[in-house]
């Protein structure tokens, strides 16, 4: 990632309205955080940016947890390949992930409902609009993976659905 690239970053996280966004990759971590200014203007940070030099530590310490692990790793591909079954839907854009249309209304899906293509399954708010997000497939939801009223990155999971 370029320093160009970066700005942009920052400059779409102080217009969405976001209060902090975490990006991390093998070769760096950014942490972006905005602090709303009386006039509505954000002033943004980023935190922490360290370069290539973090991959290398990172073998280091992970060859000695390796043999504790081993028990964990064994059931971890158990768990993958029970959700290999199941269709995964994504967010569609970074916000606030909700599960309701308004805090007095209903969930618009729970663990165990059926739904079709163009179910309301959830509202993701990005920059003060509230978008509906529609499920493209049709089964039973069978796992929720976001907390309501907590902030999604663009592609992450956000149910677990059997098509069958």
């Amino acid at each position: 990632m370029d320093l160009k690239e970066i700005q942009n970053l920052i400059k779409f996280v102080a217009r969405s309205g976001a209060a902090e966004v975490n990006l991390e990759t093998e070769d760096f971590k950014i942490n972006i955080k905005t602090e709303s200014a009386v006039l509505s203007e954000h002033k943004t940070q980023v935190i922490s940016m360290p370069q290539q030099m973090a991959a290398a530590p990172a073998p280091v310490a992970a060859a000695p947890a390796e043999a504790p692990a081993a028990p964990a790793a064994a059931a971890a591909p158990a768990n993958e390949e029970d959700d290999s079954k199941y269709v995964t839907i994504k967010s569609p854009m970074i916000g606030t992930f909700y599960r309701r249309p308004s805090p007095d209304k209903d969930l618009f899906v729970s663990v165990g409902d059926e739904i079709s293509e163009g179910t309301v399954v959830c509202i993701i708010e990005a920059m003060k609009l509230f978008n509906e997000i529609e499920s493209e497939v049709k089964g039973k939801i069978v796992k929720i993976l976001v907390d309501d009223q907590s902030p999604v990155e663009y592609d992450q999971p956000l149910y677990l659905v059997d098509p069958s």
